[in-house]
């Protein structure tokens, strides 16, 4: 699936592969498909993270122990240039690797890598996905065959069937003005003028399963609550609420760990902005996993991101929103509705298109 479906694996092409050991075997098995078709890999020892990059405990001695400025290291940049392929796993044996970090540190990190992470986020042929691990299998409240089970389960189906429904809301979000998410402490509007919807069938994670756009920025108006708990500079927030006023962010709260909202938020001009709005629509990942990846894929959700907007999804002339950030927050549709230009096209996770 991740060499003939997620990517396209290119005779004489370069191949990234960033993972770590419990994933061996996985990288293993690319290594063989790689080779089947003649291209060349190579492999970083590292859990990728769409914030700060190559993460992991030895990354965390790395920061932890850090004395001066960061700056854009230019090696990685120059891989990340030339590779034609960019593959991506998440093994990681303990989601709380950068607990002992300082937020400050992430953040002059997150800023110092964002060049890197633009770049990857602008490739054709990259991906992201999970692997099961203890860690994982943990934070979603699962034993490791459990998990294991529910993921592959995610990953292994018919995904041309899935293409065509996803494509169908691709159609019909690229066709619309205005979006409005509407629920219990929920009421915001977005200008969607102008901007381009993404299918996205396994070209930037896998397993995929969610159809996104970008806002124009400065259009939303409203408030919104999050409902799905998310993970912000290792911490698990909860019930998060936002209330925006011209693109803005201008009130915020959250039940659990207010202060990783708050330090996100405070990251740079474009964190307290709004660079994506997507729409989860894969009904077998039935289940929140607080791995985020797998979560915005959620069926029956919808999910906004502060701040880096994918440059695919903004139209010629439109402002990009520009963020050393990209954190999503998902929003539980089972009650509540989706409207474009007026029309309900979700209702209590039921799509009502025709």
């Amino acid at each position: 699936m991740l060499a003939d479906w997620a990517v396209d694996i290119g005779s004489g092409g370069t191949v990234t592969i960033v993972a770590t050991s419990p994933a061996k075997e996985l990288v293993t098995a690319l290594h063989g498909e790689i080779g089947k078709r003649s291209a060349e890999p190579v492999t970083i020892m590292a859990s990728l993270d769409t914030t700060i990059g190559p993460s992991g405990e030895h990354v965390a001695e790395f920061l932890s122990n850090h004395d001066g400025e960061f700056e854009t290291p230019s090696h990685l940049q120059a891989l990340v240039e030339e590779t034609d392929v960019m593959i991506g796993i998440r093994s990681d044996t303990n989601t709380h690797v950068l607990s002992h970090v300082s937020n400050d540190i992430q953040q002059r990190r997150a800023k110092a890598m964002a060049p890197i992470l633009q770049t990857l986020m602008g490739m054709e042929q990259a991906v992201l996905t999970p692997h099961p691990t203890d860690a994982w299998a943990q934070r979603a409240g699962m034993s490791l065959p459990e998990y294991e089970d529910f993921l592959y389960g995610a990953m292994l189906r018919d995904w041309e069937t899935q293409d065509e429904k996803q494509e169908r809301m691709r159609e019909r979000l690229e066709a619309a003005d205005e979006a409005r998410i509407v629920g219990p402490d929920t009421d915001l509007t977005m200008s969607l003028d102008g901007m381009h919807a993404v299918n996205d069938i396994g070209d930037l994670n896998f397993p995929p399963g969610e159809v996104y756009t970008a806002p124009v920025v400065d259009s939303i108006e409203g408030e919104i609550r999050f409902d799905v708990p998310s993970i912000m500079q290792g911490e698990e927030v909860a019930d998060v609420h936002l209330t925006l006023e011209d693109g803005v962010v201008t009130e915020y709260s959250a039940r659990r760990n207010e202060a990783a909202l708050e330090s996100v938020l405070e990251t740079d001009i474009g964190s307290n902005r709004i660079g994506e709005f997507g729409i989860g629509m894969n009904h077998d990942i039935d289940r929140v996993t607080k791995q985020v990846s797998l979560d915005e894929k959620l069926g029956g959700t919808v999910h906004l991101a502060l701040g880096r907007a994918y440059g695919r999804t903004v139209g010629k002339g439109y402002e990009r929103n520009q963020s050393a950030i990209h954190v999503d927050l998902i929003k539980d549709m089972s009650e509540g509705r989706l409207e474009l230009d007026g029309e309900v096209v979700q209702e209590d996770d039921e799509f009502g298109w025709t």
